[in-house]
């Protein structure tokens, strides 16, 4: 089951592609500054994921609005993710959890999805300036898309 509201999230930092090089990135560099979407999807260049990846950034500048910082996370390399960024064209980082650390943490892996084991469960988490989980969401069918309404919401507060 996927950490709750009110949980401390976990702090992480994890490696982003893009053309600059690789990158870390950690949850603590938008504390006391800006919330934060987590977005955990299973697999880079599948159907569903693709698409749930491409709504949010075709919608970035409201999260923006929203004052809050949007990241994927899957278990594929960052170099992956980079050409599944530029394949789909995103405007918001992806991050690479290759070592399954932070979907542990979070709790938020399939034992086995077709075949393979420690996927990430598309879950959504949003966590507040003071690093506390205000929206949780794990899906078990891998094809559901999180409640983006209810990400909103949490969000305005």
């Amino acid at each position: 089951m996927a950490l709750a509201t009110g949980t401390k999230a976990p702090a992480f930092t994890l490696k982003s592609k893009n053309a600059e090089g690789l990158q870390d990135i950690s949850l603590g560099d938008h504390l006391g500054k800006q919330k934060t979407v987590l977005l955990f999807f299973p697999l880079a260049f599948t159907s569903v994921c693709m698409k749930e990846m491409c709504d949010v950034s075709s919608s970035l500048a409201s999260y923006s609005d929203l004052n809050a910082v949007v990241y994927g996370i899957s278990v594929d390399s960052p170099f992956a993710q980079e050409q599944m960024a530029k394949v789909d064209g995103l405007k918001f980082p992806l991050l690479s959890d290759f070592n399954k650390d932070v979907s542990a943490a979070y709790d938020v892996l399939y034992a086995d999805l077709l075949g393979f084991k420690g996927v990430s469960k598309r879950s959504a988490f949003v966590i507040d300036e003071d690093g506390v989980i205000i929206y949780s969401e794990s899906a078990e069918d891998p094809h559901d898309l999180p409640n983006f309404d209810a990400i909103k919401a949490a969000l305005k507060g």
